[in-house]
């Protein structure tokens, strides 16, 4: 087999060689360094590459279809180039990290074709990263096609021991710690998936829009190829579409630093504008809730001694979150359905009746009385009939009773979400109960439901055990934040996470979006300092990732007495908005540190925080990017005693005035951290 790369020197370029068959097709990005390269061999199987300024970074890996009631999609094609155009446009988020994005790209459409099938090869090239997807037209074929596998590839270039990635088919979905290994150790990997390669490139593997689709997860091969999988249905059969329809878009990210990749907006860009219209009923905001005295065993989701989900608990938690100006109230177990075995209870729960200890009414209107945003809990257990069958009435009454926000939840084995609409012949009585994965093609269907739902009676979804993060939030903004992580709560009851962790998070799983990592516990000791149950943080290290780890739906986790102790730390979680005019990545390296400055939406003041791993270490902070004139700066930072496993409350506060001209050198102890506010004065 031979094939000719060859990089444009222009922004958009279609090069046949000339000389030699086949042919090979490029088209680059704006500024002209990353190209992308689609070709075909001798049997006429398609592959693309990925280069930057002339250096592989994905070698050539497969492009194709198999199916299970048509012929596959992988042999004897042929590769036309189409329509390409360039768009330099900026548009605004209604909230976010930060509220105009800039979408440059340039784009070219391929048609390939088995000589009687032809679908659409779009492909978009960023500065920053590439997305492609496939669009399948109408007559592809009649009826319904089954899809069984998607023969996408990514073939690293420059493979190394920085390859970060989160398990794939495990129990309990994508909570779990992060593996750091060579690209061949990859078993099966969740996406997003980052190596740090050995040119010491960043390249981020995900996806971008999934609709009506499986989820793609990459499995490994013990070698630098990774294969995209499509999640299986119950039945094998990975996808169902009729019709003519999209894939999902699937993404590289390449960048030469890690401030780049933290800056990157191609999966935003990749999504549909906001489908809502007026979407100013959703409030980003700073919220706590009924849920981490459950977690560490002070109270209990069912009713009982200790239940936490009372009346009088309620209007304490909203008399404190309204004295200190936050801005929301979670309360978890209020509902019917949390007695006994709960995650044993998918089909139990009401979503409408409150237990008897929780009047629902009266606290829905105490929270309104005292301007604190009450954010109800939707447990399903992965009941999803049961869910589905109340939603409607239950998000009516969640609008009648003035509740912006949900929590929604889906506790439950990886693979046993039951469905219950499977029949085995034409006769719609004989139905049999079959069980799916929660990242497969039926499970994205319900959560996209539930979203668009939702939206209908002005709902803001804060989604646990959900589905992965793919840009979706700008069309449908109403999408707010979700978990889809190993979060704080495993500190509470499990070996806990380690001090890298968070160190990793903000270049894996957020570059998807969002995060409700749930931070801000300041009693990191809660069981004792000698046990597993214990959050492997320094105090100042809670409140940095207050800005580290965004979400438009914040949670300062702790138990008001906690805050209550320490009154002046918790100044900064008062002052922390969580909705952003601007967000700069400042310096970091994945699994070692990260440090981010961003400035409120409608002010001049910002907020930075910094993170460490378990190693301490110094960052000298230029603040150049303040506008004009002063700034008060509050600083919260470690202790010179501090360390996350022997001292991890030690910490210290400096006041001090700062301009563009500054710099300031700040210490992270072991598992540390720092936080400032920046109020213009």
């Amino acid at each position: 087999m031979i094939r000719a790369f060859v990089l444009s020197v222009v922004c958009v370029a279609l090069l046949s060689s000339c000389a030699r068959d086949p042919e090979v097709y490029t088209l680059a990005a704006p500024n002209g360094e990353l190209a992308f390269h689609i070709s075909s061999d001798e049997l006429g199987r398609v592959y693309y590459s990925v280069s930057d300024q002339g250096t592989p970074v994905i070698n050539d890996s497969r492009l194709g279809f198999a199916f299970a009631n048509t012929a596959n999609f992988s042999d004897a094609l042929s590769v036309v180039p189409g329509k390409s155009n360039s768009s330099d446009l900026l548009w605004e988020q209604p909230w976010g990290e930060r509220r105009v994005v800039r979408d440059h790209h340039n784009e070219q459409n391929f048609t390939i074709s088995d000589g009687n099938r032809e679908l659409t090869l779009r492909v978009r090239v960023f500065d920053e990263g590439v997305g492609f997807r496939f669009e399948f037209p109408d007559n592809f074929k009649d009826g319904e096609l089954l899809i069984t596998d998607e023969l996408t590839e990514f073939d690293i270039a420059n493979p190394s021991d920085r390859t970060f990635w989160n398990p794939a088919y495990n129990k309990d979905r994508y909570e779990y710690e992060y593996f750091k290994t060579d690209v061949a150790s990859v078993k099966s990997a969740h996406t997003p998936l980052t190596v740090l390669d050995s040119t010491d490139r960043y390249v981020t593997i995900h996806e971008a829009s999934l609709i009506d689709y499986s989820s793609m997860v990459l499995r490994g091969t013990q070698s630098s190829v990774l294969k995209g999988e499509l999640v299986t249905g119950y039945d094998g059969v990975r996808v169902r579409r009729s019709g003519a329809f999209e894939t999902p878009w699937r993404t590289i990210q390449v960048t030469e630093s890690a401030t780049e990749l933290l800056s990157s907006n191609l999966i935003l860009n990749l999504n549909e504008p906001n489908k809502l219209g007026d979407v100013s009923w959703v409030k980003p905001g700073i919220y706590m809730g009924i849920w981490w005295g459950m977690h560490v065993g002070e109270n209990s989701w069912a009713t009982g001694d200790i239940l936490g989900a009372t009346t009088a608990e309620a209007k304490r938690y909203i008399d404190f979150i309204s004295e200190h100006g936050l801005d929301g109230f979670l309360v978890e177990g209020w509902n019917i359905g949390w007695d006994g075995d709960w995650i044993a209870n998918a089909d139990l729960f009401s979503f409408t009746e409150a237990q008897p200890f929780f009047d629902l009414q009266a606290v829905a209107a105490y929270a309104q009385e005292k301007n604190v945003d009450l954010v109800l809990h939707n447990e399903t257990s992965g009941g999803i009939k049961n869910y589905e069958d109340q939603m409607e009435d239950a998000y009516a009454l969640y609008q009648e009773l003035g509740v912006n926000h949900l929590k929604t939840g889906y506790v439950g084995f990886s693979n046993r979400y039951p469905r219950h609409d499977v029949h085995g012949s034409d006769n719609d009585n004989d139905q049999f109960l079959v069980y799916e994965w929660n990242h497969g093609q039926f499970m994205v269907n319900h959560y996209q439901k539930s979203i668009e739902l939702a939206a209908k009676y002005k709902i803001g979804i804060n989604m646990h055990e959900p589905i992965k993060p793919t840009g979706l939030r700008r069309t449908y903004p109403n999408f707010m934040t979700r978990e889809g992580v190993r979060g704080q709560e495993y500190n509470a009851w499990s070996e806990g996470n380690q001090p890298a962790h968070t160190t990793i998070l903000p270049f894996t799983r957020m570059m998807g979006g969002p995060l409700d990592f749930t931070p801000g516990v300041f009693d990191v000791t809660f069981k004792g300092m000698d046990v597993n149950e214990r959050i492997r943080t320094t105090i100042a290290k809670q409140l940095a990732l207050m800005v580290v780890l965004y979400s438009p739906l914040q949670m300062a986790a702790d138990l008001p007495r906690n805050y209550a102790a320490k009154l002046d730390l918790f100044q900064f979680i008062k002052d922390v908005p969580a909705d952003w005019e601007e967000s700069l990545p400042l310096e970091g390296e994945i699994g070692e540190y990260v440090v981010y400055a961003r400035q409120e939406r409608g002010s001049n003041n910002w907020f930075i925080g910094g993170i460490t791993n378990e190693d301490a270490r110094s960052v000298t902070l230029d603040f150049s990017f303040l506008g004009e004139g002063a700034y008060t700066a509050t600083v919260y930072r470690d202790g010179p005693e501090a360390d996350w496993e022997t001292n991890p409350y030690d910490a210290v506060i400096d006041t001090m005035t700062v301009t563009a001209d500054s710099t300031l050198d700040v210490m992270m102890a072991n598992g540390g951290g720092f936080a400032i506010s920046l109020i213009k004065q």
